[in-house]
């Protein structure tokens, strides 16, 4: 396929109290919105959502472990009821917060140690996978490729999103390097921008043992919280528009589509 044919979502998390959420949001296609466990506030959710719809860019509920003192990276050994309740009342206070404001929860995606845990972690990734079902099972899950969730969601016929991302180090067997280890986060704006080219034009990575992983990706994550995030969110949407890559949102199905600002 040619680089003009190529599609991509950008996705990034909001709603964190951290970052440029305002730049931000002219720049990705998908907001992965805080629910509040891991962190936001009623009042920042709603504005994020709001702010979302004005924009054009989709919301996406970023459900997590009940953890704001460690922002949602520490691992939970949460029993796998509690799991799943946790994360239908995550989804369900967003979804009621975005159709306050025209919008609505068009996908799901774990946060931090909970969407690390769920590549692995088979009985988390069931609990994930049932409570998104018992919110309709017509949500997308977002997760990297090979995952236990993505597999189990596509078992049970849900749709699902895979995902790669632009300012993190790969390890050699396609899992993330822990934010802990040196070089996990990338820092340089072009070398991150060449990277995500890379990843949609070729489907390859470059992991951090310099061997080339294969990467399956329908939208690419760029974190708000990131030092330079707004940076290197600019020079990925310019370099993409130089490939002549077209940056679309996810749609509710789990397909790219709708606006296209490319």
């Amino acid at each position: 396929m040619n680089a003009s044919e190529e599609i991509i979502d950008l996705n990034a998390d909001l709603g964190e109290g951290v970052g440029d959420d305002a730049s931000m949001l002219e720049l990705v296609t998908s907001a992965n919105v805080a629910c509040g466990f891991h962190a936001g506030t009623p009042t920042l959710l709603l504005e994020t959502c709001r702010a979302a719809a004005d924009a054009g860019v989709r919301v996406g509920a970023q459900v997590s472990y009940p953890d704001l003192a460690g922002f949602g990276r520490r691992f939970i050994d949460v029993a796998p009821a509690d799991l799943v309740a946790d994360i239908v009342y995550q989804i369900g206070a967003l979804e009621g917060i975005a159709r306050a404001v025209g919008t609505t929860v068009s996908y799901v995606k774990p946060h931090g140690a909970l969407y690390n845990s769920i590549v692995t972690h088979e009985g988390q990734a069931a609990a994930v996978v049932e409570a998104v079902g018992l919110v309709g099972g017509d949500l997308p899950l977002m997760g990297l490729p090979g995952s236990a969730a993505l597999r189990l969601a596509r078992d049970a016929g849900m749709p699902t999103i895979t995902e790669a991302f632009a300012d993190r180090a790969y390890r050699a067997d396609g899992s993330l390097v822990p934010r802990n280890e040196a070089g996990a986060v990338l820092s340089d704006s072009e070398e991150i921008a060449g990277r995500v080219v890379r990843m949609v034009s070729d489907g390859r990575v470059v992991a951090i043992d310099g061997s080339e992983v294969v990467v399956d990706a329908e939208s690419i994550c760029l974190h708000g919280d990131t030092p330079g995030a707004v940076e290197h969110a600019r020079a990925v949407r310019r370099a993409l528009d130089e490939a002549g890559v077209s940056v679309r949102g996810v749609r509710r199905g789990g397909r790219s589509g709708g606006r296209s600002d490319s």
